[in-house]
């Protein structure tokens, strides 16, 4: 399995050339007007996503993007501060359009937005970038696996990872690879 990072290059470069100069994954959350303006490019590129990943992302469609703002020596102003992920979160309004596209793409029967999670696939307390639709799904309320699990997931390796018990990379490593057994992969 390729690691986050090597993930990450790929998109950024797929997104890149297929796109024609859209530069995805920007360190700061956008301008609504600048959402906007990126948005239909990008998500035009992930017309045909696959379900048989559940509860995970296709990875092809949504293989997580970094903040790079969010670094291991930055943790400590960043992710680690109370609030701060509300500096970087997107608005509803550019989620709840892009939850719309992505729920088509994804060919999910149920079209009903408030039975997903517009879900950062590397949340922002992990230094996941907060606009980029390759770092964002339309995760199911229901199923094996629930968008309120993962939820759990991430708070527990947040604190993992500002308590210094496992490097920001691994977390983020341990949850893109299988957000279903990233606490155990890592000792937790």
């Amino acid at each position: 399995m390729r690691s986050v990072h090597q993930r990450i290059a790929v998109t950024a470069t797929a997104l890149v050339l297929a796109s024609g100069g859209l530069v995805a994954g920007t360190a700061n959350a956008l301008s609504a007007g600048a959402q906007a303006a990126a948005h239909p490019a990008a998500t035009a590129l992930l017309s045909s996503c696959s379900q048989a990943y559940l509860p995970l992302p296709d990875p092809a469609c949504t293989p997580g993007t970094l903040n790079p703002s969010v670094t291991q020596s930055t943790i400590g102003s960043t992710i680690c501060v109370s609030g701060w992920t509300a500096t970087v979160r997107p608005s509803t309004s550019y989620t709840n359009k892009l939850k719309a596209q992505q729920i088509i793409a994804y060919g999910y029967s149920d079209t009903n937005l408030s039975d997903y999670e517009e879900d950062h696939f590397i949340p922002l307390e992990l230094g996941g970038n907060p606009t980029d639709p390759a770092n964002l799904w339309p995760e199911p309320h229901s199923g094996t696996a629930t968008s309120s699990q993962k939820d759990g997931v991430e708070t527990k390796l947040k604190y993992a990872v500002c308590a210094h018990k496992v490097t920001l990379a691994a977390a983020q490593n341990a949850l893109v690879t299988d957000w279903t057994t990233a606490v155990a992969r890592l000792g937790l």
